[in-house]
């Protein structure tokens, strides 16, 4: 793997109700985003209202820079007023991956 790669963990907190939606607008905009090796929304399963975000970059630039694609810009109204919270849990450099990072 690439020594530049970049990891994140985040912790959404959803509003009552809104988590089926949230993570269907979240699949949409986070597909085939540049640099993006791997995007996975998971649902926690001791509370309905949390999602968990794990994100692997080629490089912390193309992370830095997916605020700024379209589709991102477009959901991201939507996204943020479905969210209650949101917490950066943990930056990560990975090592290993079986996700495809040729994108």
């Amino acid at each position: 793997m690439d020594d530049n790669m970049f990891g994140l963990i985040v912790k959404l907190t959803v509003i009552p109700g809104k988590r089926a939606e949230l993570i269907q607008l979240l699949a949409g905009s986070a597909a085939k985003m540049p640099g993006c090796c791997s995007y996975v929304v998971a649902e926690d399963p001791a509370s309905e209202n949390i999602l968990w975000v794990t994100e692997t970059w080629d490089n912390r630039e193309s992370h830095d820079a997916a605020p700024q694609l379209r589709v991102v810009q477009k959901a991201m109204p939507l996204i943020k007023a479905m969210i209650v919270q949101i917490e950066r849990i943990a930056e990560t450099h990975p090592v290993w991956s079986s996700a495809n990072c040729d994108s």
